[in-house]
């Protein structure tokens, strides 16, 4: 049954990306994107945003900007973005936008598959009215699935994590959901060719969205936990990170760090919760509490490092020419991924307050900047002329291995520091640490 499925994997990013490849070990499969530049690396075999970091071209594989590669091919898996507004609220217009290209390419019998993270209801309530309306299908139910003029329609959503080569595609249980049982078990033949790890089938598209939001607003709010635990400690002067050593001694410790949330599933997908309570008018508490805490975390540390700077240097010295080395860019570790890095917002703090900024992150493509900031950044540490008021070591990419605590104090001014937010450096050497 497989031989005969052709797959388009809308969407090449961290999540379907991965997934093209993963398939066409098995399906012939295209990876449509609408970015013509990120399409044409991926031709070459140019894996830029380092997402597999090996070779994935195939005989089965290929990729595509143009409408008319993916024509005439029976499955759509559809994994966008789902960003949120500056006002925090759901954005669905690549999930739109994907949704009204899909539904005028598809035939009787096809296969609609979503990966995209979204608050429960949005795949029935939003996405197959529009389907319906543009293709002039229905929906494949159980009590329809015979008709002629039906599509089947699946919530799959993705679990791997950007920059973890550990648990990756074929080594995590993938979920799946679909509007009838006969569309499930077609779902069920496709994945379990890439998912040795098990498949976990949903009792219904609503249930398996909402377990998907839920497993990363559970570890945002514990996330949050422990940074309030920071914050606290903090003004006893007691290292957060001393504290979590001694209490992980406990068998049923759950031995979270605290640490900056940014990135587009833990520092997103509560706030899609959140809006789909508010319409049923249920007003959360500690998922905002959770948000208010880890969105606060970056004005903290910047205010932090302003006060560690301001005791260090004499009043009349103190905001002149100020220095400042930010070492990571991300939004975490061993990714080129810096949307909703809450390491930006630090910089840009920085900048508002007139410090001079470098910025070192090779895992940075600088074409992927904005203007004005690209001239920030410096390819290499070695410059013996620079000298720093504030080192803020921020992201522990594997490849800053060799950066040791001694040369980054020789980077230092007389009066500067180094600040550490991954817990890399001893913490007895360092004046600030996260």
């Amino acid at each position: 049954m497989y031989k005969k499925n052709k797959i388009c994997v809308i969407g090449q990013g961290y999540v379907g990306f991965p997934l093209s490849v993963a398939l066409s070990k098995f399906f012939k499969v295209t990876g449509y994107d609408h970015q013509s530049s990120k399409i044409n690396f991926l031709k070459n075999g140019i894996d830029k945003e380092k997402i597999l970091n090996k070779k994935f071209l195939n005989k089965n594989l290929s990729f595509s900007n143009k409408i008319i590669d993916i024509k005439n091919h029976n499955i759509y898996i559809i994994a966008v973005p789902t960003p949120i507004s500056r006002n925090k609220m759901p954005d669905l217009k690549n999930l739109i936008s994907a949704t009204k290209l899909v539904s005028k390419l598809i035939n009787p019998g096809d296969q609609i598959v979503y990966e995209s993270t979204v608050y429960p209801g949005t795949t029935e309530e939003i996405c197959i009215p529009i389907i319906e309306k543009n293709s002039g299908l229905k929906l494949s139910t159980n009590n329809n699935n015979n008709k002629k003029k039906v599509f089947g329609c699946s919530y799959c959503p993705e679990r791997v994590n950007p920059g973890d080569k550990k648990r990756t595609i074929d080594k995590v249980v993938k979920v799946i959901s679909s509007s009838s049982k006969k569309d499930l078990n077609k779902i069920f033949k496709i994945y379990k060719k890439i998912s040795p790890a098990g498949i976990c089938k949903a009792k219904s598209i609503k249930i398996a969205e909402s377990a998907k939001i839920i497993e990363n607003v559970q570890r945002d709010i514990n996330i949050a936990l422990i940074n309030e635990f920071y914050l606290l400690f903090k003004k006893m002067n007691l290292n957060i990170r001393d504290i979590l050593d001694v209490a992980s001694s406990k068998w049923n410790f759950l031995n979270f760090k605290p640490g900056l949330v940014g990135g587009h599933c833990i520092g997103v997908d509560p706030y899609y919760l959140t809006y789909k309570a508010k319409k049923l008018k249920y007003k959360p508490k500690l998922l905002l509490a959770g948000r208010k805490i880890n969105d606060s975390m970056s004005n903290f540390i910047f205010q932090d490092l302003l006060n560690l700077k301001n005791n260090k240097n004499n009043k009349n010295n103190k905001n002149k020419n100020l220095k400042a080395l930010i070492i990571g860019y991300t939004f975490k570790s061993n990714v080129s991924d810096f949307r909703n890095s809450k390491v930006v917002e630090i910089i840009d703090n920085f900048i508002k307050k007139k410090f001079l900024v470098n910025i070192y992150d090779p895992n940075i493509n600088l074409d992927d900047i904005d203007n004005h900031k690209k001239n920030l950044f410096v390819k290499s540490l070695k410059d013996k002329f620079s000298k720093y008021d504030i080192i803020l070591y921020a992201v522990n990419h594997d490849l800053f291995r060799n950066i040791n605590f001694n040369f980054l104090k020789s980077k230092l001014k007389k009066n500067g520091f180094i600040y550490d937010l991954t817990d890399r450096f001893d913490r007895n050497l360092v004046l600030g640490s996260l």
